[in-house]
């Protein structure tokens, strides 16, 4: 929904101090999540800024700079949200990719990955994979701090956040495959239509409900 407000008349307790003030309305654990979570995501913006200078492609270049500024803002507002337990200054926004989502199925051969031995040989294919587990370590890190996050106001951020990070990762993803980067193989027909019928809907209301 990217609605980031709570009630921020509410009170919280400590069994041995009394009171939470609000800006101190955060667990042990959440704390260490949300500098892990913060630390990851400065990580990202860095590596965005080293790698601008290498991108070749326009259109590569155009989906660095748009997710850059997204989440710039959004390190930003969770910056704000948890240092001070309260609602950030505008709601948590959502990112949209310019682009379609048609894969390519298939692989095609290609020459075998290996180290780079020097900063000329880096490529819009390994900077775009670079932005492409970025935005996957972002997710990832951002789903397992939500779980456990005390503050409504930064789990609703974080929540809502993710999302974002999926669809950049899914914006990259697409990106590579058009240029045959991001290869998707696909199973025969036979194995794939098992699979799909793998599993089968419930009809009807359960009957053992408890009463």
């Amino acid at each position: 929904m990217n609605q980031n407000s709570f009630d921020q008349g509410q009170t919280h307790q400590n069994m041995q101090t009394g009171s939470v003030p609000q800006q101190m309305n955060h667990g042990g654990h959440e704390l260490f999540d949300l500098h892990e979570v913060l630390s990851t995501v400065v990580s990202g913006l860095n590596l965005k800024t080293i790698l601008r200078p290498h991108v070749q492609d326009q259109e590569l270049l155009n989906i660095l700079n748009r997710q850059h500024a997204f989440a710039l803002d959004e390190y930003n507002i969770t910056v704000e949200c948890f240092k001070t337990g309260q609602d950030p200054s505008h709601p948590t926004s959502s990112y949209k990719m310019q682009t379609g989502n048609d894969f390519v199925y298939g692989l095609k051969p290609t020459q075998p990955k290996k180290p780079v031995q020097n900063p000329n040989e880096i490529t819009d294919e390994m900077i775009s994979g670079y932005l492409l587990g970025a935005a996957k370590a972002s997710a990832t890190i951002k789903t397992g701090a939500a779980l456990e996050t005390t503050n409504p106001v930064v789990r609703r951020v974080l929540a809502d956040s993710i999302p974002n990070c999926i669809e950049m990762a899914y914006e990259l993803s697409i990106y590579q495959n058009k240029h045959h980067y991001y290869q998707v193989p696909q199973l025969n027909q036979q194995d794939m239509q098992g699979l799909l019928n793998a599993f089968a809907p419930v009809q009807g209301p359960m009957n053992n409900q408890v009463q």
